[in-house]
């Protein structure tokens, strides 16, 4: 099935993609993408997600800056662009203020077997600034450093 439209993301350029040797094999890491995202990304509770192409996606995070401070609800808003079973995810990616600030953005997940893991390839593109780039790139860092720990 083929996507219902795609983001236009020519005016927004920038984008950045990170790599890394994952020590679950694909078929795992393809199963926490697209079926088990509230055991290591989403708030539990707040997923509801469908892997199905065209089919769109909801969830929150929560966290807290420190002990201190009040919990953050953050919402995440998509919809699944390709899947191509154990090897490609792709997905629209939006959030407001301090996410994506409204953009529709688009995340690629690719997933090659690596000696014993995987290889993680993630693209994630069509920031309208460079600030809110800069934000994911570091953040996507340690969500696949946690979803390593939380698969393996």
């Amino acid at each position: 099935m083929e996507p219902i439209t795609m983001p236009d993301l020519t005016a927004r350029p920038h984008g950045f993609t990170v790599e890394r040797i994952m020590s679950s094999p694909p078929d795992v890491l393809f199963e926490a993408w697209t079926e088990k995202f509230d055991e290591w990304f989403a708030a539990p509770g707040t997923l509801i997600m469908k892997a199905e192409v065209n089919s769109v996606f909801f969830f929150e995070t929560v966290f807290k800056l420190d002990e201190e401070s009040e919990e953050q609800r953050h919402p995440h808003y998509g919809r699944f662009l390709q899947i191509v079973p154990n090897r490609l995810i792709e997905f629209t990616w939006l959030t407001g203020a301090g996410g994506t600030e409204g953009a529709e953005t688009v995340v690629t997940v690719e997933l090659n077997d690596h000696q014993n893991g995987t290889l993680l390839t993630l693209s994630h593109k069509g920031f309208p600034d460079e600030e809110s780039k800069s934000r994911h790139d570091s953040a996507w860092e340690m969500i696949l450093e946690h979803l390593d720990q939380k698969m393996s």
